[in-house]
């Protein structure tokens, strides 16, 4: 796989990212999951282009993503209690996967750790978590979640529009019945996550901070 052309970040500026896929498969390696990311992006359309986009398999594809998303960020050391203990994806308020989420990620791993799922209704019940999700319908909780997460390295994932504008760090747009997605680097950065340069060149838009690694 080669990809080229990718986001040069800079702080406080929006930059458009960038991916150019080869049909040339690395078995074994990050590079296939990787592939698989770029795959995701490129067909979403496809399989989302029709009259009406079906909620059902709109989350089956925000699900599949989450899944690859944790394969590009990587936590500080103290953000799990130790090297075997879960990633864990919690979601807040009204759950818009209905069980997709948690089939995405069944049986699956990431390293020695396991991958488990919560849901939570109310920001301040909000812990142990690595990647929160947001739903739509919940982005007034927005402000109040990135409030009480400041300090911690926790991944927040929204669909809400503006969410990475509005200090989220990654989030789902629809356009035309393709997903893509934008990144706010600089709220990664705060948090002490860093971002693969791969996962900043298939993003839309990168928001200020540096070039991941």
């Amino acid at each position: 796989m080669v990809l080229n052309n990718t986001s040069q970040a800079r702080r406080g500026r929006k930059t458009p990212g960038y991916g150019v896929l080869a049909w040339r498969i690395p078995r074994g390696s990050r590079c296939f999951a990787a592939l698989v990311l770029v795959v995701l992006v490129v067909g979403v359309g496809e399989r989302l282009a029709s009259a009406q986009v079906n909620p059902s398999s709109e989350y089956q594809l925000k699900a599949a993503f989450l899944f690859h998303f944790a394969q590009f960020v990587g936590w500080p050391e103290e953000a799990f209690k130790d090297a075997k203990s879960p990633l864990t994806y919690c979601t807040i308020g009204e759950d818009p996967f209905h069980g997709a989420l948690e089939a995405s990620l069944s049986g699956k791993m990431i390293g020695a750790r396991p991958f488990r799922v919560q849901h939570f209704q109310q920001p301040q019940d909000i812990q142990g978590c690595q990647i929160l999700f947001i739903g739509a319908g919940d982005r007034n909780l927005l402000p109040t979640v990135v409030a009480s997460l400041k300090g911690n390295s926790v991944l927040t994932v929204g669909e809400s529009e503006h969410f990475a504008e509005d200090g989220g760090m990654i989030g789902f747009l629809l356009e035309e019945n393709k997903i893509h997605f934008e990144i706010n680097l600089e709220a990664a950065e705060h948090a002490k996550l860093k971002m693969s340069s791969r996962l900043l060149a298939l993003a839309k838009t990168v928001i200020g901070g540096h070039r991941g690694t």
